[in-house]
């Protein structure tokens, strides 16, 4: 009997903290595939180069089906504890937020645009992008669907989860219906796999990544010495000293620019407050600033997981 008690009490304990464990928020969005496809796609002009993003507004609007297809996985996704953002909700709030639509630049007028994506992810802070490519298969009288699902972690647009599958032919079905009895057989091993990956990021911290960069008003480079040490290696150490478990990967660039990828940023400050990539590098930017550095810089955020440090100006 007391063998009994133990074995329910564990059983209890562990129950509780799988219950208890915190999932990453997400946001349904159509895939880029499905965007282009149906023709809601928009032209961004990124510093002069002509760059083709999805125009999630213009599909909402024009599209029924959307609207009810992302209300129906919300709901799978809401039954088994996923924190959700709303799309409609967040561009509409993305748009009310008019300093989200200016381009930050420097003094000198040298800026660093970010995409209309850049800029939603930034304002939603979803953990995870839930990417729907759908497509209708018509046999005579019969319709079924055919699904692939993509989850994107947005701070390193890394694909972290998929599902894919083909749902029963039907004569009467809606297609949202359709799509939702396609998916739901295929939703527990995706959701295990999103609940892995941010297991991943509690334990060994999140990607982000640092660039820096110099306007041609810094009267240096990153070679440039200080009581010895050469710039590039000041970052890099402080980068050592701050990243989860000292991880990040190895930095490439030259004199002018310095690149770190993968660095492993907690998901938690000290306090407690989560962090994002602007959060963890601003420490950095205020040690170049002040004294014995001196170096004016700029931190400049690129969604959620890409800073680039702008040497020479604020």
């Amino acid at each position: 009997m007391k063998l009994v008690t133990k074995i329910l009490c564990l059983l209890t304990i562990s129950t509780l903290a799988f219950g208890q464990a915190k999932k990453p928020t997400i946001m349904i969005v159509p895939s880029d595939v499905w965007c282009k496809k149906n023709g809601y796609m928009q032209v961004f002009d990124n510093q002069g180069t002509k760059q083709e993003v999805p125009d999630y507004k213009k599909a909402l609007q024009s599209d029924i089906d959307l609207i009810s297809i992302i209300t129906k996985i919300n709901g799978i996704m809401g039954d088994r504890g996923f924190p959700l953002k709303n799309l409609e909700s967040e561009i509409k709030r993305l748009e009310i937020e008019s300093a989200e639509d200016a381009l930050m630049q420097s003094k000198s007028g040298a800026g660093i645009s970010e995409s209309p994506i850049d800029k939603l992810n930034k304002t939603a802070k979803a953990d995870i992008l839930m990417q729907l490519t759908w497509n209708v298969i018509q046999t005579g009288p019969k319709k079924s669907i055919t699904f692939i699902l993509a989850g994107i972690d947005t701070y390193t647009n890394k694909q972290i989860a998929d599902a894919q599958g083909t749902g029963s032919p039907s004569f009467t079905a809606e297609i949202p219906v359709l799509l939702e009895e396609a998916v739901i057989s295929h939703m527990d091993n995706f959701n295990m796999k999103l609940q892995a990956h941010f297991d991943d990021m509690f334990a060994n911290g999140r990607e982000v990544t640092l660039r820096v960069k110099k306007y041609d008003s810094f009267d240096g480079d990153l070679s440039t010495e200080f009581n010895g040490k050469e710039l590039k290696d000041i970052i890099e150490e402080w980068v050592f000293k701050n990243a989860v478990k000292n991880r990040f990967d190895a930095p490439t660039g030259g004199d002018n620019n310095l690149n770190i990828e993968g660095i492993r940023m907690p998901m938690y400050d000290a306090t407690g407050k989560a962090l994002d990539a602007k959060g963890f590098f601003k420490p950095l930017y205020k040690m170049l600033n002040d004294a014995p550095y001196n170096v004016k810089n700029k931190l400049v955020v690129k969604g959620l997981g890409q800073c680039n440090i702008m040497l020479g100006e604020k």
